[in-house]
């Protein structure tokens, strides 16, 4: 009988083990599957923070899109042609124009030229312009007055230069048939330079 006892009492000990050895894995693998996450809830973080410092200090808005296609001997090669507004909307604006293969390459060249070539512009207190100016730069010709309480009343691109350049109530007027958005937004920069 006390044999029959003894091999009872371990078979309850052999299956309650079997349990707890499958429980204890499970556990296991709680924390390393937690781990993998709070180190992936991580790496956005840092990812944020170095975009943050790349930021640059002008804001920058694309006008002309083209892409270019050239034929050689071997086929047609295609490039980019970026035409590009910046401005802190502070006073400050420039146009640039960027070719290349890439359009990010594109984008950054044109960047590079419209910083070159930024002007300060004479601004009131109200954030308009001091007088009616007219300007023409190949085939655009154009004039710009002075619009008290109607804010920007323009379109094309010379909008968008006075937004970039932080104008407000500035009313202007295209004269020329001329559709070339570079032609147009450089005219623009001539005649804010003029003032």
């Amino acid at each position: 009988m006390e044999h029959t006892q003894t091999s009872q009492q371990r078979r309850p000990a052999t299956r309650g083990s079997r349990p707890q050895g499958g429980s204890a894995p499970a556990r296991r693998g709680g924390p390393s599957r937690g781990g993998a996450s709070s180190s992936r809830g991580g790496r956005p973080e840092r990812r944020t923070g170095e975009r943050e410092k790349v930021r640059s200090e002008y804001d920058q808005k694309i006008i002309d899109t083209r892409r270019v296609t050239r034929v050689v001997s071997g086929g047609r090669r295609f490039s980019f042609s970026i035409t590009i507004v910046i401005g802190d909307k502070k006073g400050s604006v420039g146009v640039g124009i960027g070719k290349a293969g890439d359009t990010a390459l594109a984008i950054e060249k044109a960047t590079r030229d419209a910083k070159k070539n930024m002007i300060k512009v004479k601004r009131t207190k109200e954030d308009s312009i001091p007088h009616a100016i007219e300007s023409k730069v190949g085939s655009a010709r154009l004039t710009l007055k002075p619009a008290p309480g109607r804010g920007i009343v323009a379109g094309s691109s010379v909008r968008t230069v006075l937004e970039m350049a932080g104008l407000k109530d500035v009313g202007a007027k295209i004269y020329s048939r001329s559709k070339n958005k570079l032609g147009i937004a450089r005219a623009t920069v001539k005649a804010l330079a003029e003032l």
